[in-house]
C-alpha cells in the first residue's frame, strides 16, 4: 500500500552542528531508490509501507550503530489507490492558490 512519510532522523545530545550526521542519514535515504525529497526539517520518502519502513530503519541505524543516541520524528500518510502523493499534494495546493 502506498505510503508517504515525513521523517526527521538526527543525533541527540551531540552538539550544535548536526549537518555531518544528518548528511549520513540522507545519503542512505537517497541511495534507497525510493522517491524522496529533503527540506530543512524533514525528508519525505514514498513507496510501499515495508520498503519505506526498511529505509527509515536503515537510515536510523546508520547513527545508532555508531553508538549515537538517535531521535526519530515520523509522520505517515497511507492512502490506498494513490501514487506520487509527494508531488500531487503540492500540485493541488499550488493550483488552488494560482501558482
Amino acid at each position: 500500500m502506498n505510503t508517504l512519510v515525513a521523517v526527521a532522523i538526527a543525533p541527540f545530545g551531540v552538539g550544535d552542528e548536526l549537518a555531518k550526521e544528518v548528511a549520513e542519514v540522507v545519503k542512505v535515504i537517497r541511495e534507497s531508490g525510493l522517491p524522496n525529497r529533503t527540506t530543512s526539517m524533514f525528508t519525505e520518502i514514498e513507496g510501499e509501507w515495508d520498503e519505506v519502513m526498511k529505509v527509515v530503519k536503515e537510515a536510523t541505524f546508520v547513527l545508532a550503530e555508531k553508538g549515537i543516541r538517535t531521535e526519530v520524528v515520523l509522520k505517515a500518510d497511507i492512502r490506498p489507490g494513490f501514487t506520487d502523493t509527494m508531488n500531487a499534494k503540492v500540485k493541488r495546493v499550488n493550483s488552488i492558490i494560482g501558482e
